[in-house]
C-alpha cells in the first residue's frame, strides 16, 4: 500500500476511534444497544480476550523454567506472577512453522502465523486470531476490537491481510472511549454520511479502472479497497452507536486515565496502557484488545531501572554479561507490569466473577532470543478465562518430555533449542486455535495448527 493511501486509512482509523459517539451520561445498560447488536450478542456473560506482544525475545538463559507440571518454580524475570499461579500457565516448546529462521516479521505474523519472505520484505498476511474473535463478540460492543501499542505495530489483520492501524495516543484512546464529543449528534451524523458518499465514489472510480491494471496495480487497488471497506464497516458502526450513551468514568478515575505521561516515565506509562485495558474491558466498550508493549526495530528503553539502551540493540548481546544482566532486568520489568495488569483484572469483579475469570490473556514474543534471531521455544504465558474453560497452575513444555533437562548453563545448547523446535507439533497456532474455540469461534484449524491444547483446558 502506498504512503497516501496508508496515510489515509490511518487518518480514518484514527477519526473511527474517537468514537463519533454521544455525551457521558448513564452507564451503560443492555437496553441501550442498538437492535442489531443486541440481536447479535452472543452470551449474557462476555468472553473476553487480550493480546500483549514483547518485541525481541527474552534472555533465555534465565528465563526458561525446567521443571514442567504444577511443582515448577518461577525463573528471577517471573518471579512477579508467582501471586497469579493458579490462573497462569508458561508454555514452553511453542513456534511458528513457516516462520522459523525469517525474524524480520515477527510480530506481524505472531497473530497470524503466516507464511513471511526470509528478507522481511512486503508479504500479504492472513487474519490474525483476535479479529476473529472480534467478529464474534464484536457486535455487542462500542469497538469490535481495539487495537493499541505502548510503541511499535498493530498485532491485528484483517481477513485480506490489511493491517488495522493502532493507537499509540493513550488521551485519543481515552476520549474515543469515554470523551465527549464537542459536535452534536446531528453534526457527526453528517460528517459520517459524507465520509460514506466519498467511499462509494472511491469504490465506483476503482471498479471502472480495476480492468485495465496490471496484476501489481491489481493487488495494490484490492489492498486499498480492503481498507476502504474496513473503515465502511467502522463509519457505519460509529453510526449505529450515535444514541448510545458512553460509559460513565467516575471523575478520580478519568484524571488517572488522562495523564500525560511518555517513556521518560516507563513503569506508570505502561501501567496507564494496561488501566486504559481494563477499563475498556469493564465496561464492555470492548471484547477483544491487542497491545504492543514495543517495537522490534527501536524503543524500549527503561529509564526507571537504569536502562537507556534500546530493547532491540540490548537482544543482541554477543554473550556479553553485562548486556545479558541487563536484559533480565528488562524482562523482570516487563513481566511485573504484566503481573500488574492481572491484578487490575483479578480485583474488578462483574456479578461476583473476577474481570480475569472472563477474560483470556495471551502475553508473549515471536521470538525467543534476539541476537541470533531465533524463533522456536518462544517466550509465551497464558493467564486467566477459567469461565472460559481453561484450567491453570502448571508449566506446559514441550520440550522436556524429548530433552530430558534442560541445561541452561550451557549457552550453545540451549539456544539451538531456541532456534530448532524440540517438537515440531508444538504450535503456537495451536494454541491460538484453543483461544478461538475458547471464545465460541467455530473452527476446527487455524493456520497449521494439528488441535487444541488439551493439557489446558478443563
Amino acid at each position: 500500500m502506498s504512503n497516501l493511501n496508508l496515510n489515509h486509512w490511518h487518518i480514518s482509523r484514527r477519526e473511527a476511534l474517537r468514537g463519533l459517539g454521544a455525551t457521558i451520561a448513564l452507564p451503560f445498560l443492555n437496553a441501550m444497544l442498538p437492535a442489531s447488536a443486541r440481536a447479535a450478542d452472543v452470551a449474557a456473560k462476555p468472553k473476553r480476550s487480550v493480546f500483549l506482544y514483547i518485541p525481541n525475545g527474552v534472555n533465555t538463559l534465565t528465563w526458561q523454567i525446567e521443571q514442567a507440571g504444577a511443582a515448577y518454580q518461577f525463573t528471577k524475570p517471573l518471579a512477579s506472577l508467582e501471586k497469579h499461579r493458579a490462573d497462569i500457565t508458561p508454555i514452553s516448546g511453542l513456534h511458528h512453522p513457516m516462520v522459523l529462521g525469517k525474524h524480520h516479521n515477527c510480530e506481524k505474523v505472531w497473530l497470524t502465523g503466516a507464511n513471511v519472505p526470509g528478507d522481511g520484505g512486503s508479504f500479504r498476511n492472513t487474519v490474525s486470531a483476535d479479529q476473529l474473535i472480534a467478529e464474534v463478540h464484536g457486535a455487542a460492543t462500542r469497538f469490535s476490537s481495539l487495537e493499541m501499542a505502548v510503541e511499535g505495530q498493530s498485532l491485528a489483520w484483517s481477513k485480506d491481510g490489511i493491517q488495522i492501524p493502532a493507537e499509540r495516543n493513550t488521551q485519543q484512546i481515552f476520549n474515543a472511549l469515554f470523551g465527549v464529543e464537542r459536535d452534536s449528534k446531528e453534526t457527526i451524523r453528517r460528517r459520517l454520511s459524507r465520509r460514506g458518499s466519498i467511499l462509494d465514489l472511491v469504490a465506483d472510480d476503482a471498479k471502472r479502472v480495476n480492468n485495465k491494471l496490471g496484476s501489481e496495480d491489481r493487488s495494490k487497488l484490492d489492498e486499498y479497497l480492503t481498507a476502504v471497506r474496513q473503515v465502511e464497516e467502522r463509519t457505519r458502526r460509529a453510526d449505529e452507536w450515535l444514541n448510545v450513551a458512553k460509559p460513565v468514568v467516575p471523575a478520580d478515575e478519568a484524571a488517572r486515565l488522562q495523564r500525560k505521561l511518555s517513556m521518560a516515565e516507563a513503569g506508570a506509562y505502561y501501567r496507564l496502557f494496561y488501566d486504559l485495558m481494563v477499563m475498556a474491558l469493564r465496561t464492555d466498550s470492548t471484547r477483544v484488545i491487542t497491545c504492543g508493549i514495543g517495537s522490534e526495530a527501536q524503543g524500549g528503553a527503561i529509564p526507571d531501572i537504569g536502562i537507556l539502551q534500546q530493547r532491540h540493540g540490548l537482544s543482541h548481546h554477543n554473550g556479553d554479561p553485562e548486556q545479558l544482566r541487563r536484559l533480565t532486568e528488562a524482562d523482570t520489568f516487563l513481566v511485573g507490569q504484566f503481573s500488574y495488569f492481572l491484578d487490575q483484572l483479578k480485583e474488578h469483579k462483574e456479578s461476583d466473577t473476577p474481570l480475569l475469570d472472563t477474560t483470556q490473556v495471551l502475553w508473549g514474543s515471536g521470538m525467543a532470543y534476539g541476537h541470533s534471531h531465533g524463533n522456536a521455544n518462544l517466550p509465551t504465558i497464558l493467564a486467566g478465562g477459567k469461565a472460559l474453560g481453561y484450567k491453570h497452575g502448571t508449566h506446559v513444555d514441550f520440550n522436556l518430555p524429548k530433552i530430558g533437562k534442560y541445561n541452561v548453563a550451557d549457552a550453545t545448547a540451549h539456544y539451538q533449542i531456541c532456534s530448532r523446535p524440540v517438537d515440531s507439533d508444538a504450535r503456537v497456532s495451536n494454541l491460538l486455535l484453543t483461544m478461538l474455540q475458547r471464545a465460541d469461534v467455530k473452527v476446527d484449524k487455524f493456520q497449521d495448527s494439528i488441535g487444541p491444547i488439551s493439557q489446558i483446558v478443563a
